[in-house]
């Protein structure tokens, strides 16, 4: 009996391991399943890059994710399978990230010969809005927001660097306040530069060098809100006609962490999200993992057989598409 009892710990934490990971097998099926869906009516590659709370490891630390090395790696990936003449969609979620990642998957979306989309159903900020620039159009939902492109130096607003190293007396500036401003004043130059790069060709020569200037500058704070009004003004290519589809594939990426709801309301009509089951309110599907980036299709049927495969034989379906 002490032995039971001894073992008990072990036994609830297998438990646990096992049921966390047969809830996520079944959501990324659900997942699979609406992405194959949708990217076939479409007839579109459809790449969603969400980033919210997760919670990381058995205690569930929260974490919010951003624009990473791993995103771009998966993503480059994606965009080296589709067909040249496919149509690329974007589904954005994002408050930025890391510049590195965010250009490389810029400039391959640029590179890509066939329709180029953005769809931001709620944000896209910083790295975000510098993925969105590559698009021949970026389709905001009503009160979605873009936001500047100006660096961040040590967690300090480059633009305001470089202008308190040229307003202070140098003698009265320390060493490491003028370095970060050098550094601040070179990065605003290769984000200026870069954003006339992935706008070139969607909007004038001119609006280009405008643009760019006006999201690097630092003119804004970094979180400022760029609505589809003043995105249009700004000269960007945006359209507010987003797809109920597309607005629909949010409910299938849930931030986890929140146990309790801070925001809640009642449907009028019993409808799913996904499907047309008139019983289920929402469906709840398969979360990012770790902040990765999602990348499906285009769907042969054939290959949701796989999915009954063994764990340890299967490869990201993603990577198994022929094309």
């Amino acid at each position: 009996m002490e032995g039971i009892w001894g073992a008990l710990p072990i036994i609830l934490i297998l438990l646990f391991i096992i049921t966390r990971s047969m809830a996520n097998r079944q959501r990324h099926v659900e997942l699979t399943n609406a992405f194959s869906k949708i990217q076939r009516k479409r007839k579109s590659r459809i790449i969603a890059i969400v980033h919210r709370q997760e919670a990381m490891g058995l205690l569930g630390i929260p974490m919010l994710r951003y624009i990473d090395l791993n995103d771009a790696e998966e993503v480059l990936e994606a965009i080296r399978r589709t067909p040249r003449n496919k149509p690329l969609e974007f589904i954005l979620h994002t408050p930025g990230g890391l510049v590195l990642p965010a250009l490389q998957i810029a400039r391959a979306i640029k590179a890509h010969p066939g329709k180029k989309t953005v769809f931001v159903p709620h944000y896209a900020m910083s790295g975000g809005t510098l993925i969105a620039l590559a698009a021949d159009e970026i389709v905001l939902s009503q009160h979605a927001v873009l936001g500047p492109i100006d660096p961040q130096i040590g967690g300090l607003p480059a633009a305001s660097l470089v202008r308190v190293a040229q307003e202070k007396p140098i003698q009265n500036t320390d060493d490491y306040t003028l370095i970060l401003a050098d550094v601040g004043a070179m990065a605003m130059n290769q984000l200026q530069k870069a954003a006339r790069e992935l706008l070139t060709g969607t909007v004038s020569e001119n609006a280009a060098i405008a643009l760019a200037e006006q999201l690097s500058s630092g003119r804004w704070t970094h979180d400022y809100p760029i609505v589809f009004e003043e995105a249009r003004e700004l000269g960007l290519n945006v359209s507010n006609d987003m797809p109920k589809e597309i607005m629909q594939m949010m409910a299938l990426f849930p931030d986890t962490v929140r146990r309790t709801p801070s925001v809640r309301y009642v449907e009028d009509e019993a409808k799913s999200v996904v499907g047309e089951n008139p019983h289920k309110v929402t469906m709840t599907g398969a979360q990012p993992q770790m902040g990765r980036s999602f990348s499906y299709g285009p769907w042969n049927p054939k290959e949701l057989k796989s999915q009954r495969e063994p764990e340890a034989k299967r490869k990201p379906f993603w990577r198994r598409n022929s094309d």
